[in-house]
């Protein structure tokens, strides 16, 4: 039987805007597929959009080695950036919007000049970026007790929530990507550190995956847009009046504020 992908993706999208988690998906349909996972999420998308809203750039998850040796994948999932779910510096997370979000730290790329694929290399990558900052993203599974498959999260468009950006960055060939140094704290104790190596050896080859990935599908990482790595750190929960902060060596520092219940 065919996959209404129009029927699960307004399913998420009612868990999103009634801050309610919902049953995940695959315990409902037998062998949903990765397609029909990648489906679901650009229906999803299209729901966000045709309510106003833009988009801001992609993102990549489970681009260290330890999270898809974890999930069982050989490669990262792929995900949107709504515009709506970027913060202004210094702006809380409102923790009344969300379910039960968790932040991790991102190294982030804006682009200058647009992707497309197939072919992409890491050193095109470099080519078409205007430069590299840090940032934290707020992840929020739609699902009960933030335990899904991979197709389910890749529905849920990666449990992308929010992002805040920092302003401070590098030209890309300014520095090593892969020595990029990342400290992340919770409320001032240290909760986990990494390189730019733990993201599947080079960050700027995470990008190129994804804009090989797009390729595939007749689309393309856009100029001006922000596209992030992967998650360098494990992911930690929030809760009301908790700060989090990321350390970037060359990237200056990022923080965020939850604030609310």
């Amino acid at each position: 039987m065919a996959i209404d992908h129009a029927y699960w993706a307004a399913y998420l999208l009612a868990g999103i805007d009634e801050r309610r988690e919902v049953q995940a998906i695959t315990k409902q349909v037998d062998d949903l597929s990765i397609d029909d996972a990648y489906a679901i999420q650009a229906a999803l998308l299209e729901l966000q959009l045709g309510r106003g809203d833009t988009l801001a750039g992609a993102k990549l998850g489970l681009t260290s080695a330890a999270k898809q040796e974890q999930m069982g994948v050989s490669e990262p999932v792929y995900g949107w950036v709504p515009a709506a779910s970027v913060l202004d510096s210094g702006q809380p997370v409102q923790l009344g919007e969300l379910i039960h979000p968790r932040c991790e730290p991102e190294f982030v790329f804006v682009l200058a000049e647009a992707l497309s694929g197939p072919g992409v290399t890491a050193n095109d990558v470099l080519d078409a970026t205007d430069k590299i900052v840090g940032g934290i993203e707020i992840i929020d599974s739609r699902y009960e007790a933030f335990s899904f498959t991979l197709p389910d999260v890749i529905a849920d468009n990666t449990s992308a929530a929010r992002v805040i950006i920092g302003s401070a960055g590098v030209a890309p060939r300014e520095v090593d990507l892969t020595t990029l140094g990342c400290v992340f704290e919770i409320d001032g104790d240290v909760t986990g550190t990494a390189t730019g190596a733990a993201l599947l050896g080079d960050p700027a080859e995470c990008v190129a995956m994804l804009a090989n990935h797009l390729g595939k599908h007749g689309q393309e990482l856009a100029a001006g847009w922000i596209v992030m790595a992967g998650a360098a750190t494990d992911a930690r929960p929030l809760t009301a009046g908790t700060v989090a902060t990321a350390r970037y060596s060359h990237l200056g520092t990022v923080t965020v504020t939850a604030q609310g219940t």
